[in-house]
């Protein structure tokens, strides 16, 4: 009996050493010296391409420097920093069945100067039907590695010009044609003109290199981009979107996480903290970043997005996109038996928030990748607006939610846990 007991003290004894060495690294200060930056003014709402985000990426690189953490690759930055490019329109011209149209019916997505587009040329054929859902439908070709001509149903046509506004251009676009028109033109000629601009942009990203499984990568990330100074959606004089919850604090929150798994030097599997660049203008960097992986050897994504704010069921409870699409959710609530904290289901499925964050890239790739959030995503009072400031997030509360992914990740990056895969068949 006196042994039972010795072993029953011992564990909590051990309980409390963690709970101590946790609350040591990841604390309300802490968490609050980094967001409070991330969402300051002089930022000015880090929209890519500003010199507000090119200071968030330096701050961000100086605090994974001060955790020690490594480079990616031989890289002798955290910056990992890739190319897109802006198109600008010259001139448009299109015809069908030998009948000229008018230019405002055709889109064309690419980053060719000049592009002939015709029916004998190369190009898959494809319809968005009326009933579809027009964005992700156009999005799922756009990022498609086949070049292809859309017809596009005119029950859309207060839509379709929006498609125009995509001004960021991936490195492997190919060419994508969309024309409204209930009816495919058996012949038809497209000719575009566009000034394309090479435009930089920079994840940043660090690495604890694992142990007995170096080859096998578990991310951590959020995105540090928002949407910048809008003069023209200003709120009673304020023009900064700060996007303190959306999202500093996953982007605070991943950091933190950086800081304590760096001191634990537990992990077995390798870990990788990455920021994500242009999550709001198309997820442009987390699309880059899964590039560079084979999606075999990533056995779990933690993305954090927007947990400054309680969720709907209270404190102490974030939910998982994607929950029922891998086992990992369960995981996660196993580890966190007896600690009052609860993960949920997404309880907002009809706004497709599993495709809509920077998890969804790896995940279309079979990767366990989710995104935690505690955002009512019904009711966020403050989402996409300037009111979304350090002042209105509970800094506590979301000082317990990322000790709380801390304690639940450790049996997944120490190798003991190992999430399902995504059944990308059953992907919309």
């Amino acid at each position: 009996m006196r042994k039972i007991y010795l072993v029953f003290v011992g564990l909590l004894f051990s309980i409390s050493v963690i709970g101590q060495s946790i609350d040591k690294i990841i604390n309300i200060k802490e968490v609050e010296r980094i967001e409070r930056y991330l969402a300051s003014d002089e930022l000015a709402g880090r929209k890519p391409f500003t010199p507000g985000i090119e200071k968030a990426a330096q701050f961000i690189s100086e605090e994974f420097a001060k955790s020690k953490l490594k480079k990616w690759g031989n890289s002798n930055t955290y910056l990992q920093t890739f190319q897109m490019y802006k198109p600008t329109l010259k001139s448009i011209q299109a015809s069908l069945d030998g009948e000229v149209i008018d230019s405002k019916k055709v889109v064309v997505i690419g980053k060719e100067t000049k592009t002939i587009i015709q029916e004998n040329t190369s190009y898959a054929q494809a319809r968005i039907a009326k009933g579809e859902n027009f964005f992700q439908s156009a999005y799922r070709f756009i990022s498609g590695k086949t070049p292809t001509v859309v017809w596009v149903d005119e029950d859309f046509a207060a839509l379709f010009a929006r498609l125009s506004n995509r001004n960021m251009l991936r490195e492997n676009q190919v060419n994508v044609a969309f024309i409204l028109s209930n009816k495919a033109a058996s012949q038809y000629k497209i000719e575009v003109e566009n000034e394309i601009t090479p435009m930089p942009l920079s994840n940043v990203v660090g690495i604890i290199p694992g142990k007995s499984l170096a080859n096998e990568y578990v991310i951590f990330s959020g995105h540090y981009d928002h949407l910048g100074v809008m003069p023209n959606r200003a709120v009673k004089g304020d023009s900064i979107y700060n996007g303190a919850n959306d999202d500093a604090a996953g982007t605070t929150g991943m950091m933190m996480l950086a800081k304590y798994f760096k001191k634990w030097n537990k992990n077995e599997r390798t870990l990788i903290f990455a920021a994500f660049t242009a999550e709001e203008s198309g997820g442009f960097g987390a699309t880059y970043f899964s590039e560079q992986f084979d999606p075999a050897d990533v056995k779990a994504m933690f993305n954090l997005e927007m947990i400054g704010t309680e969720s709907k069921w209270g404190k102490n409870s974030a939910y998982i996109t994607g929950f029922e699409k891998t086992d990992m959710g369960a995981i996660l609530q196993k580890n966190l038996e007896g600690s009052g904290f609860t993960f949920h289901p997404d309880p907002y499925t009809d706004q497709n928030l599993f495709y809509r964050s920077d998890n969804a890239t790896l995940a279309r790739l079979g990767v366990p990748a989710h995104t935690i959030s505690t955002s009512k995503m019904d009711s966020e009072p403050n989402y996409h607006k300037p009111s979304d400031q350090i002042e209105t997030l509970d800094l506590e509360n979301m000082t317990a939610i990322i000790k709380s992914i801390a304690l639940s990740a450790q049996t997944i990056i120490s190798g003991k846990d190992t999430p399902s895969r995504v059944d990308t068949s059953l992907l919309k």
